[in-house]
């Protein structure tokens, strides 16, 4: 069943599942609830799948699996440089951050857990100390090509599950020689866990606990149905348009749709997150120190509107949306994470309508 259609197809405010070991717990749905679209998509959701109603959701996206979501989610370090597009994989991703990198340029975070899929998945490059907090915050297996000075510092002789293809790894990876290098390093789902077992990393790992609803108060809130964000250079202009028969954003750059070379489908999400945080070059390089925990303004678009919030975090833990002091839900489905520095308010960076 397709992830849009899923979406659509729930109709309930899902209760968190709590890190592990509330993943085999039945999924609770209230049919009194039904979101934008929902009976527009029905018949395609019916139509979809044959398999009977599942009795799970999966953690980190809140939309329904046939059985208990246990495995550590895989956190691969994804090429954005315009070489490197489109990439492999992304529409399976669960969650996704896109962060800056030296330069200017943007670097994507692939958060992977749900779906077992035996597609590619890159082309995939080096990680930077911050990287390592966002893969980890997720309980995931760090996946990369190499890494800053700072980054291997941390992660040599740390006992981290790391499976680097330079120094660990190499075996689990392979090179695409349709595609110049470094723009052609992939690896598969199957590899990356037959890797993490050779490296006897645990096959689980605590995961963060989320709160979902399918049918969020957003009513009030501005719409927005339109959304730009840049980073820091031109060429690495991010825009999404809402489609209300699916309750998607759906993902450009530079103004052409960005899909994923596995099957040509453009990037969607069900929520988009803008945070605004600290940046800071610390060497001639350009490399950043970038503050995810001191908090800051935060952006929140969901089902056509925009919700005004706060970002707060804490450690090991995630960073969490708030609003009056109350914790903000997302809508079932797949969530898109941008951090922006806060050189100047929030609007300077994103835009909407």
């Amino acid at each position: 069943m397709k992830r849009g259609a899923i979406v659509l197809a729930i109709v309930a405010s899902a209760a968190a599942l709590s890190a592990c070991g509330g993943q085999d717990k039945p999924a609770s749905v209230d049919p009194a609830e039904t979101p934008p679209g929902a009976a527009a998509s029905a018949s395609a959701s019916a139509s979809a799948s044959a398999s009977p109603t599942a009795d799970f959701l999966a953690p980190l996206t809140g939309l329904p699996v046939q059985q208990a979501v246990s495995k550590r989610p895989l956190a691969v370090m994804i090429n954005n440089l315009a070489p490197a597009r489109p990439q492999s994989g992304l529409t399976n991703a669960d969650t996704v951050w896109e962060i800056l990198a030296e330069g200017g340029i943007t670097r994507l975070v692939g958060i992977f857990q749900s779906s077992d899929f035996s597609d590619p998945i890159g082309p995939i490059r080096s990680i930077r100390p911050y990287l390592i907090d966002v893969g980890e915050s997720y309980g995931g297996v760090l996946v990369h090509a190499g890494a800053s000075n700072d980054a291997l510092a941390i992660l040599q002789h740390s006992g981290k599950a790391d499976l680097d293809e330079i120094n660990n790894a190499g075996a689990y990876f392979y090179r695409d020689k349709s595609r110049k290098a470094p723009h052609n390093l992939y690896s598969t789902v199957e590899k990356l866990r037959e890797g993490a077992a050779k490296l006897k990393y645990d096959e689980t790992a605590p995961v963060p606990q989320l709160s979902f609803s399918a049918a969020p108060n957003v009513a009030a809130e501005p719409a927005a149905t339109s959304v730009d964000v840049k980073f820091q250079l031109s060429s690495y202009k991010v825009s999404y348009a809402y489609d209300p028969a699916t309750g998607l954003y759906a993902r450009s750059i530079n103004g052409e749709p960005h899909v994923d070379k596995n099957n040509d489908k453009q990037l969607t999400a069900a929520n988009l997150v803008f945070l605004s945080a600290k940046h800071k070059t610390y060497d001639d390089y350009g490399r950043l120190e970038i503050d995810l925990y001191s908090g800051g303004d935060a952006l929140l678009f969901q089902q056509g509107h925009v919700i005004e919030c706060q970002w707060q975090r804490t450690k090991g833990d995630i960073v969490r949306l708030l609003k009056d002091g109350v914790e903000l839900p997302f809508v079932p489905g797949v969530t898109y994470y941008h951090v922006v520095p806060k050189d100047g308010p929030l609007s300077s960076h994103v835009t909407y309508q």
